[in-house]
């Protein structure tokens, strides 16, 4: 049996990871007529944007689970399930943004929807992949050995595709940015999630967008009992149709959340069974974390985990991106919302994941062994601040200001 796949061997997140990789609020420009009062079938599509600080909150626990578990997986060997918890807090935010566009202008401007995306992501991924091309070439430390070519194919979000070719043990060839699989994953799912929810929306009614996201839900994990034998681990592990059930529950979320308005009453009951399962929820994915060795082979239960098991993910990552939304006035939102979490989610997450896994490997080639953890938690948090001040800032601004003016207003710097 080939050993069940790691995250790299973190976007997400979220990543993920991407991984924390959405900086945006309601980011679309205003076009055309104002939006009608139902919202175009989607009455609270607009009431609901802005910020979720405990969304934020939560991406900082999650990259911060994701380093741990890059340097001590026996701490928690189950720590990948970050990226996971990454991918259905993307698809969550993505959807929720595409249909607020929707509700206010009767469609999607997708060309300027992926050149945010493309600012958001790629100059600060770009940074990464450069400076390990540099150490490959110019310097003899074995953690970065041909890693020239591990930055091209994850600078084209092809990482997670190799990943999933080999069928025993993972090869090298991505190197100090094999992390970069799940950004590939986001990236295709960015690509593709548009415009198959902008053709949904102009033929059938939001009723059945609804539906039909929730069918797609389901479509991944029949795939997966399809695809599953042992040396199908890491194809199911780092496919974007295999795990494609994890962004789309968080996209479901978003529909479901837009389809109801603030005096439903099934928005009464939705918002209190959210508040009560949201700490259940984060205490199984803790449980997880800290219990299931998610990427060693462990016969049987690795079957059921790489079929059914990301979905239960999934359904515990959506309950409590559900419950984070719902209920900000929440114990667990307002300690999710402290400053310091919050800030570091919302501008630093992206970046931590991107730099901490390189860290890992230029510690290891220098032979550190005491210390490691502190010292890749200090240099992974001062690559993430110099890469957001530098990079991704200044970037954000110019994506704001080519944005129309309601976007302008909309998107933070």
């Amino acid at each position: 049996m080939a050993q069940a796949p790691d995250t790299t061997t973190a976007a997400d997140t979220c990543t993920g990871t991407g991984t924390g990789t959405e900086g945006e609020t309601a980011e679309a420009g205003v076009r055309g007529p104002a939006a009608p009062a139902a919202g175009r079938g989607f009455p609270s599509a607009l009431a609901r944007g802005g910020r979720v600080n405990g969304l934020d909150g939560l991406r900082t626990c999650a990259v911060a689970l994701v380093l741990v578990y890059h340097v001590t997986p026996d701490l928690v060997p189950g720590g990948s399930v970050a990226v996971d918890l990454f991918f259905t807090i993307s698809g969550f935010v993505i959807t929720r943004l595409l249909l607020a566009e929707y509700a206010r202008t009767g469609g999607v401007a997708l060309l300027p929807f992926y050149r945010r995306r493309w600012l958001r992501l790629v100059p600060a991924l770009l940074a990464v992949c450069a400076l390990c091309a540099a150490l490959s070439v110019t310097t003899s430390l074995w953690g970065f050995d041909g890693a020239w070519r591990a930055a091209g194919l994850s600078a084209l979000f092809l990482v997670n595709v190799v990943r999933a070719a080999e069928s025993g043990p993972y090869s090298d060839l991505t190197g100090p940015l094999a992390h970069t699989w799940s950004l590939g994953v986001e990236e295709q799912f960015y690509l593709l999630w548009p415009l198959v929810l902008l053709a949904l929306l102009r033929r059938v009614g939001a009723r059945t967008v609804l539906l039909c996201t929730a069918v797609l839900c389901a479509l991944p994990v029949l795939w997966r009992w399809v695809l599953w034998n042992p040396d199908a681990a890491h194809r199911i592990y780092n496919g974007t149709d295999t795990r494609a059930d994890q962004l789309l529950a968080g996209a479901l979320v978003a529909v479901v959340l837009a389809r109801l308005r603030a005096d439903d009453p099934r928005s009464a009951v939705l918002r209190l069974w959210a508040g009560r399962l949201a700490w259940p929820a984060l205490g199984l994915l803790a449980l997880v974390a800290w219990r299931m060795p998610v990427t060693a082979g462990i016969g049987g239960w690795t079957a059921a985990w790489y079929t059914a098991g990301f979905l239960g993910v999934a359904v515990l990552s959506a309950t409590l991106v559900a419950g984070l939304e719902l209920r900000p006035d929440g114990r667990l939102s307002r300690l999710l919302s402290l400053t310091p979490l919050a800030w570091a989610g919302r501008n630093l997450s992206y970046g931590i994941y991107l730099w901490h896994y390189p860290v890992v490997r230029l510690l290891a080639s220098l032979g550190v062994e005491d210390g490691r953890l502190p010292a890749t938690v200090v240099l992974s948090l001062l690559m993430a601040l110099l890469s957001y001040h530098v990079i991704e800032a200044p970037f954000l601004r110019r994506a704001r200001d080519h944005a129309p003016g309601g976007a302008r207003r909309a998107l933070p710097a």
